[in-house]
C-alpha cells in the first residue's frame, strides 16, 4: 500500500511541474504580504485532487516563521465530521518573491524523497483586505477558492470565479464546502 501511495504521490506531483513547454502559466498577484496571509483560509471550493477526496470540509492555518516561511496547518473534515490534520512548512519558490511557495508536508513521503515532495502554491489572486484568495498551480491542476469566513455572499463568489476563469481554470469541476448542517448526516 505504501508503494502504491508513493507512486500515486509521485505521480501528482509530477504534474505540478511545467516543463516548459506547456501552456502559459496563469498570472499571479505581485507580491503577498506574508505577515498579512497568516492565520485561518477556509476552502470554499478546490479542482479534484487525490489526497482531498475524503474532504467535505477544509482549512488551512498559516503562522510566519521568524525564517520568512510559513508553518501549515491543513485540516480536512470528512462527511462523518472526524477531522484529519497535516501539517507542513511553505516557502518562497524564488528568496524575496512571496506570490509562488513550495509546500511540503511532514509525512513519510517527504522524509524519503523531500525533491520530490514539493507541490507549487501560487497566489493568483488576493483581495486588497486579504479576506478572499484564490491559490493554483502553474498547469492548472489544482485550484482553491479561499475565504476568511466558511461562506461567501454569492457576489464574492462570483468575484473568485471570474479570476478563475480569467486565469483559464476549468471551474465546471469544483468541488464546494459542504454546509456544516449536512456534516454527520451520512
Amino acid at each position: 500500500m505504501r508503494k502504491f501511495l508513493a507512486l500515486c504521490a509521485v505521480l501528482v506531483l509530477a504534474g505540478c511541474a511545467n516543463s516548459g513547454t506547456g501552456p502559459v502559466p496563469p498570472k499571479t498577484v505581485d507580491k503577498v504580504n506574508l505577515q498579512r496571509y497568516q492565520g485561518a483560509w477556509y476552502e470554499l471550493a478546490r479542482l479534484p485532487m487525490f489526497i482531498q477526496r475524503d474532504c467535505a470540509q477544509a482549512e488551512a492555518h498559516y503562522r510566519l516563521q521568524d525564517d520568512g516561511s510559513l508553518a501549515v496547518t491543513n485540516r480536512c473534515r470528512n462527511a462523518e465530521g472526524e477531522w484529519l490534520q497535516a501539517d507542513g512548512r511553505a516557502e518562497p519558490q524564488e528568496k524575496g518573491e512571496t506570490n509562488k511557495l513550495w509546500v511540503r508536508f511532514d509525512n513519510w513521503f517527504s522524509s524519503l524523497a523531500p525533491g520530490l515532495s514539493k507541490g507549487e502554491y501560487w497566489v493568483l489572486y488576493l483581495d486588497k483586505d486579504y479576506r478572499t484568495a484564490l491559490v493554483g498551480n502553474p498547469d492548472r491542476d489544482y485550484l482553491w477558492l479561499l475565504s476568511r469566513e466558511p461562506q461567501v455572499t454569492p457576489q464574492v463568489r462570483e468575484k473568485l470565479l471570474d479570476e478563475a476563469h480569467h486565469r483559464d481554470y476549468d471551474t465546471s469541476k469544483l468541488i464546494w464546502r459542504t454546509p456544516d448542517e449536512q456534516i454527520g448526516k451520512r
